[in-house]
C-alpha cells in the first residue's frame, strides 16, 4: 500500500468516528429531554471545536470537503445537546 492510499484510508476511517462521536450526542439529548440533565460544558466546547474545523476547511485555498462534512454534525448536534442540558 502506498503512503499516500494509506493516508486516504486513515482520513476517511477518521471521517466515520468523527461522525459517529458526534451522532452519539443523540443519547445524551434523550436523556436530557427525559429530565436528566448532563453538564452542557463539553458539548458546547465540542460544538466550537467543530465550528473552528468546519471554518478550516471551508477557509482553505481548495475546500477540505472531509473536514467539513465529519465536523458539521459536531457543530449541530454539540449545540443541541448543550441547550437541552440547560
Amino acid at each position: 500500500m502506498t503512503h499516500n492510499k494509506l493516508n486516504q484510508n486513515i482520513g476517511r476511517i477518521a471521517s466515520v468516528i468523527s461522525v459517529l462521536m458526534y451522532v452519539s450526542y443523540l443519547a445524551q439529548i434523550a436523556s436530557n429531554l427525559a429530565g436528566q440533565k448532563g453538564n452542557p460544558v463539553q458539548p458546547f466546547v465540542a460544538a466550537v471545536n467543530a465550528s473552528l474545523w468546519v471554518a478550516y476547511g471551508w477557509t482553505a485555498p481548495k475546500k477540505d470537503w472531509p473536514i467539513i462534512i465529519a465536523n458539521a454534525p459536531g457543530v449541530v448536534l454539540g449545540l443541541v445537546t448543550g441547550i437541552t442540558c440547560l
